[in-house]
């Protein structure tokens, strides 16, 4: 590869699967920007030492994906405050010997609702369910909507009042009500995001019904056949079932920006990767 094709990548187990090198070589084409985007196999206990060799080859950043984001947010020399509240990067940016990490996975879940679905978020009643590193990546952007209310729930409350007090600063800031639940409750929503692993594990939605205001947004963090359970679960009760494929794009979008200093367009990706998958 030419010195002069700035080097990024992909770093995960498994990694196979990502479709991050194809949206990045589309967003590169769409911006008239030169750089070669690959994906990393790493081995479990090998993310450091990945990360310093694609660093010491010229590489200039690399998105994370399971399981190392909670190790690349602890590598990095500096991160932002949505990695602080986070405790989890999907993005790391390599220059000057130094590392530097950013979560855009909550920033590509608001873009993804407020503009390629064309939904607010503010002023709105929000219910998130599960407290795990999803969730924990997506709060602070959501926040920073200035929704009414975000109601986090899950099987253990004690994680998600955890997440609820590591966010109560940024809250307050914003004006939104923040509390945690479990699972049996009774109150109904605007927005319904599922950030548990229920999709993925092929398990039935956490949540009852009634949770979903009739045409509220029902949102699964999963796209594919991963999803397809809670959005036919969001048809049946009369909502609007969306799942996370556009997120996956516009998350991709924000890292772009980071290493490029340019933000492409994530609708016309987001079109040509869905018609890719169901073709």
């Amino acid at each position: 590869m030419p010195s002069t094709v700035d080097l990024y990548c992909v770093m995960g187990h498994p990694v196979e699967h990502s479709r991050s090198p194809w949206i990045h070589a589309r967003f590169a084409a769409l911006t008239g920007q030169s750089l070669h985007y690959t994906r990393e196999l790493v081995a479990l206990d090998g993310f450091t030492a990945a990360v310093q060799a694609f660093a010491a080859a010229g590489g200039r950043g690399c998105n994370v994906t399971v399981p190392f984001k909670l190790e690349a947010a602890q590598l990095a020399d500096s991160c932002s405050e949505r990695v602080q509240l986070a405790g989890a990067a999907n993005t790391l940016v390599l220059a000057d010997g130094r590392i530097h990490a950013d979560n855009t996975d909550g920033l590509g879940l608001v873009a993804d609702i407020t503009v390629n679905a064309g939904q607010a978020i503010a002023g709105r009643d929000l219910l998130l369910i599960g407290a795990g590193g999803a969730a924990a990546g997506a709060l602070g952007p959501l926040l920073a909507q200035k929704p009414r209310r975000i109601v986090i729930v899950n099987r253990t409350v004690e994680k998600a009042q955890a997440l609820v007090e590591r966010h109560a600063a940024l809250a307050a800031r914003h004006g939104v009500a923040l509390q945690a639940q479990g699972l049996d409750f009774a109150q109904d929503f605007d927005l319904v995001i599922n950030a548990s692993a229920s999709s993925l594990g092929g398990a039935a939605v956490p949540v009852p019904a009634s949770v979903l205001r009739p045409g509220c947004l029902a949102y699964d963090m999963m796209y594919g056949p991963a999803a397809q359970g809670f959005l036919d679960w969001a048809a049946q009760h009369g909502a609007l079932g969306r799942d996370g494929l556009g997120m996956l794009v516009e998350q991709a979008a924000e890292a772009f920006a980071l290493w490029r200093g340019v933000r492409p367009a994530g609708a016309p990706v987001l079109a040509e990767l869905r018609a890719l998958l169901e073709a």
